[in-house]
């Protein structure tokens, strides 16, 4: 459905360390990253699209809010543990500890928070617990 999504930061040497770890952690693989330009963009193992993508916005705006957000799919409920721990090590700020959201369905599990230029992430698992 989608071929990349974009998320704009500030800074992106701070970014990059954020986001790293983050896509590491949720198992997707890094394509390409040009600091430079700057951007750099990841992708899952089983091919080169979607794209998530993290770069300084061409126009110089940055304007994050809590009417966007990018969620990924976690393999397990122990992996949206991981991930949130991990970035909210790395200085992302937590906007919804890990736990179960029936509100949107009876298996979601989702875990919310926002990278160091405050755009918001979410992790999310949508199979019964094992």
């Amino acid at each position: 459905m989608f071929s990349h999504v974009f998320m704009g930061v500030s800074d992106f040497d701070r970014a990059l360390a954020f986001y790293r770890p983050v896509m590491a952690a949720l198992g997707l693989q890094e394509r390409f990253c040009e600091p430079e330009r700057p951007w750099a963009g990841w992708h899952a193992e089983s091919g080169q699209r979607p794209l998530f993508v993290i770069a300084r916005p061409f126009e110089g705006v940055q304007a994050p809010g809590n009417g966007q957000m990018v969620a990924f799919a976690a393999r397990s409920r122990n992996q949206v543990d991981d991930v949130h721990r991990l970035a909210t090590s790395l200085g992302g700020a937590d906007e919804g500890a890990p736990g179960l959201r029936p509100e949107y369905h009876a298996h979601y599990y989702g875990a919310y928070f926002r990278d160091p230029d405050g755009n918001k992430l979410c992790v999310a698992c949508h199979q019964p617990e094992a």
